[in-house]
């Protein structure tokens, strides 16, 4: 079992951004699951990568109450989307708990990931299956602002959020009009985080939503280890403090935006 945290109790924590499908949760998913519950975590959106991950995801929301799915296919298993899949794709988010296509989009860091044209098709393929069913999008993107941006801008009906937002506060700007929430992770309070530090400086409270992309990328005290949704209170100490406003604020207003995006009622 994981140490309490030491911060404030009592603020609610919606985490926009999860993966509790990953293996590294195989030891002790439910467990955690219902530790966070019991640490004001009062939803989370579970995002599909693969296929069996998407699966999985809406496995976790049928499980549980509080959680909600995502459904798409990450670029880098961009060559693995064919019609069979979308289709697949099609009738998981048939489920009322799946609340949005994701996570997909583009990822040029890494060399092994497929060719950037066939991540393209199946960024555009899935935008297409979002528009068709009328839902959000959860978009990876990484080292690909200036197609993530030509991309998402071919279908102003779709709105979403930008995951683990890297950009500039341009780029930022860009996809605020456009419609699109930025999503802010654990990133935010790593001491070389400049970037992204301006940009919550600078954008509307009421664009941001707040994730962990967990079990990956933890925030300070926690780097390095196993992330999880309850360490979001740390998250929103940080913008708290980068906006000059109580936490509870900050917690109150991502909740709402989370809710906005995904269409949650309750």
């Amino acid at each position: 079992m994981e140490e309490n945290l030491l911060i404030d109790k009592n603020i609610s924590i919606f985490d926009a951004h999860a993966h509790y499908d990953d293996e590294e949760f195989d030891e002790d998913r439910d467990l955690i699951i219902e530790e966070i519950k019991k640490n004001d975590v009062i939803g989370v959106l579970n995002c599909g990568a693969s296929l069996e991950g998407c699966i999985e995801s809406v496995k976790l929301a049928d499980k549980y109450e509080f959680f909600y799915a995502a459904v798409g296919i990450h670029p880098e298993h961009a060559d693995d989307l064919d019609e069979h899949v979308v289709n697949q794709l099609r009738e998981l988010a048939n489920n009322n708990k799946v609340k949005a296509i994701g996570e997909i989009g583009l990822d040029y860091y890494y060399d092994e990931n497929p060719d950037r044209e066939t991540q393209r098709k199946a960024f555009i393929k899935q935008m297409e299956l979002a528009k068709e069913l009328n839902l959000p999008v959860i978009i990876h993107d990484r080292d690909a602002h200036e197609d993530t941006l030509k991309i998402i801008k071919q279908f102003p009906g779709v709105t979403g959020e930008i995951h683990c937002f890297s950009g500039s506060l341009e780029f930022a700007k860009e996809c605020l009009k456009l419609g699109y929430y930025i999503g802010v992770t654990g990133v935010v309070t790593f001491k070389n985080a400049r970037k992204i530090i301006e940009v919550v400086k600078e954008i509307p409270l009421d664009r941001i939503l707040i994730e962990t992309d967990c079990p990956y990328m933890a925030p300070t005290p926690y780097r390095g280890k196993r992330n999880r949704s309850d360490y979001i209170k740390y998250i929103m100490e940080k913008i708290a403090e980068i906006k000059g406003l109580e936490v509870d604020e900050i917690s109150s207003v991502s909740i709402f935006n989370t809710k906005s995006l995904l269409n949650i009622q309750k």
